[in-house]
């Protein structure tokens, strides 16, 4: 079946067929369109009286994706109460949701940053060496910068671990940075889960970048040790060498390395048992 093109006020997308968004008129014009997701889900930046939000839509079928509309429809509407529940002052804000005739929406409040995993216009390697890239332009920041950055994504992740929800599929894509004004948000934490939350799929959602041991294995917990590891992962993605995890290429320190090596230990038993412990050391090591 060949691609169908959409425009909304001029702006085109395609979808595998075709679908109905006149409900979007009432909420402003549309400026940019997000369509290479692989979730179910395509996203618009929409303008009305000088004020910009995002909306998340869920029923269209998306290039990218291959499953069910209805799937990716139930799974927005489920994240609904994750966004409301995990409020926090670094992650997007939700402002409203509703149904539409074909499927569902969530509206945000728009903010001014860059994916730092912009897969669809810098895919790797261009995501590393393009001068371009929002993940080249963040590493060229100064390290204290990239520290005080990484200290917003733990301590949202410290506010995840309080309410009682684990991270899952959370990586570089869901960080938001605004080089403008040197603010970290958090976006798409669809996938959030509550404890207790057992891995019944084997390889979970997510970049294997950032995923844990456990996040491969069958009936394993997912807990706030598993995030742990995701959050060193992250430290290791933005102030050292990704996946090459040595101290030649870290750049914050012999303390804070040593902080993250430990996060990451394959052995779980071996890594802080929470965020919070995590998140003490770290700024401990910083004194």
């Amino acid at each position: 079946m060949s691609p169908v093109t959409i425009e909304l006020d001029n702006i085109s997308f395609q979808l595998q067929q075709e679908h109905r968004f006149d409900w979007l008129e009432g909420l402003g014009a549309v400026f940019t369109v997000f369509d290479q997701q692989d979730s179910g889900n395509i996203s618009f930046g929409i303008i009305k009286q000088g004020i910009k939000r995002f909306v998340k839509y869920a029923g269209a079928q998306t290039l990218e994706y291959h499953g069910v509309p209805q799937d990716a429809i139930a799974n927005l509407r489920r994240a609904i109460p994750i966004y409301e529940d995990l409020k926090h002052d670094y992650l997007i804000t939700l402002v409203e949701h509703f149904d539409t005739q074909e499927g569902y929406a969530a509206v945000f409040e728009w903010v001014e940053g860059e994916s730092l995993h912009p897969h669809w216009s810098f895919p790797p390697p261009a995501k590393y060496d393009n001068p371009n890239s929002p993940y080249y332009r963040y590493r060229q920041l100064p390290i204290d910068v990239r520290l005080s950055s990484l200290d917003r994504i733990f301590l949202f992740h410290v506010n995840v671990e309080k309410m009682g929800y684990v991270a899952v599929d959370f990586y570089d894509g869901s960080i938001l940075y605004d080089f403008d004004s040197d603010i970290t948000k958090i976006c798409d934490i669809d996938l959030y889960q509550n404890r207790p939350f057992i891995n019944k799929m084997g390889r979970l959602w997510g970049s294997s970048r950032f995923m844990s041991p456990e996040e491969f294995e069958y009936g394993a917990e997912i807990d706030h040790t598993t995030n742990v590891f995701t959050m060193g992962a992250v430290a290791f993605a933005l102030v050292g060498g990704e996946l090459d995890r040595s101290f030649t290429k870290w750049e914050a320190g012999i303390a804070l390395f040593n902080i993250a090596v430990k996060a990451i230990d394959p052995n779980r038993n071996h890594r802080f048992s929470s965020i919070s412990e995590f998140y003490e050391a770290w700024k401990y090591a910083q004194t």
